[in-house]
């Protein structure tokens, strides 16, 4: 497979409005491998005695993880392989639970063409409840000359 078939949209084929999703269910090993891979074993993730004696009154996904969906979309269906991350503003609004179905989604707010960035408001909901929200800026390539 070439370079050319691995790339996903250039600057030129983006326009203000464009949106993209992924949705994923969080399980148990799923926050076992985040915990893992980023080394954060807060209880309030890993013990469910422990996090029942929290305002969530039970074990919740790490924030991280949730927002890593919106890493995902970026990556790799808009604008897709090929994009730089350059910033990621987030909020977490809501906790995401062992069995939710998290659906990320990514629109299209800004193209700077000179600069080539493109800004996108990011969410992620579970059911009606958004459970993250944001903004991320990325760096997409132009078509070869």
């Amino acid at each position: 497979m070439t370079y050319q078939a691995l790339h996903g949209y250039y600057l030129e084929d983006l326009q203000v409005g464009m949106t993209a999703e992924f949705a994923k269910t969080v399980s148990e090993a799923d926050i076992v491998a985040f915990a893992d891979v980023s080394g954060d074993t807060n209880p309030v993730h890993m013990d469910e005695a422990f996090a029942a004696a929290t305002p969530f009154k039970g074990r919740i996904a790490h924030g991280m993880l949730g927002a890593s969906l919106i890493s995902t979309v970026l990556g790799t269906r808009l604008p897709g392989p090929g994009c730089i991350y350059v910033s990621q503003d987030l909020r977490f609004k809501a906790p995401v639970r062992i069995g939710d179905t998290v659906v990320a989604r990514v629109t299209v707010t800004e193209i700077v063409a000179e600069k080539r960035r493109v800004t996108f408001a990011c969410e992620c909901r579970v059911g009606d409840t958004v459970v993250i929200d944001g903004v991320a800026t990325m760096m997409v390539s132009r078509k070869a000359r």
